[in-house]
């Protein structure tokens, strides 16, 4: 079944939220400051995440006390050069942060943990984790020589964690990278489920299936409210699952006449297996090539999710020599990057990586984020010209990629199950949060309320309420000739203006202004353009407050 809800034209052509339809809260007379939580209701605050993919942030406030649920990263326009992350200031909050109690991780993709690493430092609450998700935070920050300043604890999925005035249960969910969380936050008003990212996975590679029986049973012990990934609302299709995937790849490798290369996002753990026993399976030599790559594989073979799967020869050159029917890459670049692996193969120009010849097959196994395709494009064209096939999608009418998010039919499914009272749609453009709003109401529930950035919403027995909104302020990740600095990032100009060239008392720009970092091409809305979700993250952007 292939309906869609909505067309995807605005996505494709770009369409994120602008600045003026759900940034402005309609009415006139919400309190623009954080309230204090009380013991009869649940706060709700879409800090990030909502009105666009990415750097998503979410705070749960509950008898004086507050948590946070991730604290993920965007990444800037293709053509603002200099600028590698954007996410939330956390000075924003600064209200609230002597009663937060935590920040928890529902699991460890760029979008919800690339901010940590560079902020936490300045907030001071400690940081729950699962197992993976928790070595890939304690790798960052053991690199930047901070560890010893942060508190990981680490939780294993199906645990109850008892923080501040929550007691929270984490459940075991599918997507695309090892060990995702949802967390429902229970207190004496009732429980808000916040779902994280997730789909209805029934053979994942690495690790269980969704747990629906704990979803289900949380449904029959009543839940207020649900917070609920929005990326696939407005796509009905078959449910896929990652060992489809495993087949077509095993089919690719035995049918390949050259050597295979697979391109991925970094953090796919299951996707690095399912090329790996490919590989072995087909007599192949693999090789991983991509500094993000290699850290996503340290961390799982630490965790023991790739245990039993064949190791990976890190040194690329041990290719070379081999017949090329003996010859496999897994790399970087899915996204067209230009620094990454997949274009250094493309453009023939990195002696350590073995020569594209014909015959070849390049695997893109990975969805072209809106906004790439020229960047992806541009890539091929140069593997074809080196005489390269290059496969998408499917091969043979197996899939060569499959999502790690929901589809509409799988919304429907997990409505079902939760029966919430109230629904409150995030991780998405508008277009995916008024389609998942078409669906809560479609499932009865009673209310429905699409927040923006910096909405503050009120979870009671009797309804969904906006009841403040507290501007949400921007900083930005600069990576400049003498060292890396953090800036202020304007959304409207696209300007970043690095701390020290704001003014001491009203924050305004030097006049000469000759560190800010521009577009190029005038202005336009940052929204503009997808964020890239496959890059690699960048070590060392700390933030230091004050």
């Amino acid at each position: 079944m292939n309906k869609t809800l909505k067309s995807a034209d605005s996505a494709a052509n770009g369409g994120g939220i602008g600045g003026d339809d759900l940034h402005v809260p309609s009415a006139q007379n919400l309190s623009r400051k954080f309230p204090r939580p009380t013991e009869d209701s649940i706060l709700v605050c879409t800090v990030g995440g909502v009105g666009q993919i990415g750097m998503n942030w979410t705070l749960y406030g509950h008898a004086g006390r507050w948590v946070l649920v991730d604290a993920g990263s965007a990444f800037a326009p293709r053509d603002i050069e200099g600028v590698d992350a954007i996410f939330p200031d956390p000075r924003s909050l600064k209200a609230i942060i002597p009663q937060l109690d935590a920040l928890i991780v529902t699991h460890a993709h760029e979008d919800h943990i690339g901010a940590i690493h560079r902020l936490w430092p300045a907030l001071k609450a400690p940081i729950y984790a699962t197992p993976f998700a928790g070595r890939v935070l304690a790798n960052r920050f053991r690199e930047l020589g901070r560890l010893g300043e942060v508190d990981i604890k680490t939780y294993n999925l199906g645990d109850t964690l008892e923080i501040g005035a929550f007691k929270v249960q984490t459940i075991r969910m599918t997507h695309s990278v090892p060990e995702c969380a949802a967390l429902a936050f229970k207190t004496p008003a009732g429980t808000v489920l916040h779902t994280g990212d997730w789909k209805l996975d029934p053979n994942p590679v690495i690790g269980l299936p969704t747990d629906t029986d704990a979803l289900k049973e949380l449904g029959r012990e009543g839940v207020l409210g649900m917070v609920c990934d929005s990326t696939n609302a407005d796509r009905y299709g078959e449910i896929t699952s990652e060992a489809m995937v495993a087949e077509g790849m095993r089919e690719v490798f035995a049918k390949s006449k050259g050597m295979t290369v697979v391109t991925c996002f970094a953090t796919n753990v299951a996707r690095l297996a399912s090329v790996a026993r490919a590989a072995a399976a087909t007599g192949r030599k693999i090789a991983v090539a991509g500094r993000s790559l290699i850290r996503t594989e340290q961390a799982a073979r630490e965790c023991g999710l790739l245990d039993g799967v064949p190791e990976f020869l890190h040194d690329v050159s041990h290719l070379k020599g081999l017949d090329r029917r003996e010859m496999a890459l897994i790399c970087t670049g899915s996204q067209g990057e230009g620094n990454a692996a997949l274009a250094r193969l493309a453009s023939g120009e990195d002696n350590r990586l073995p020569a594209i010849r014909p015959g070849d097959v390049v695997v893109h196994s990975a969805r072209v984020i809106p906004g790439n395709e020229a960047d992806v494009e541009l890539i091929f064209d140069g593997l074809r010209a080196r005489g390269a096939t290059i496969l998408q999608e499917e091969f043979n009418g197996k899939p060569l990629h499959v999502s790690g998010h929901a589809k509409a039919n799988e919304l429907e499914t997990m409505y079902s199950m939760i029966r919430p009272r109230f629904a409150i749609p995030v991780h998405g453009e508008r277009e995916h949060l008024e389609a998942h709003e078409r669906i809560a109401k479609a499932s009865r529930v009673r209310e429905v309320e699409l927040a923006a950035e910096g909405d503050v919403l009120r979870v009671s027995r009797r309804r969904v309420q906006k009841v403040a909104h507290v501007k949400i302020d921007l900083l930005c990740a600069l990576s400049v000739a003498r060292g890396v600095r953090l800036a202020t990032w304007n959304p409207v100009t696209l300007e970043a203006v690095p701390f020290e060239k704001r003014g001491p008392r009203n924050g305004q720009r030097d006049q000469k202004r000759k560190d800010s970092v521009k577009p190029k091409g005038g202005r336009r809305n940052w929204r503009d353009r997808k964020p890239r979700q496959d890059r690699p993250s960048e070590e060392g952007r700390v933030m230091r407050m004050g």
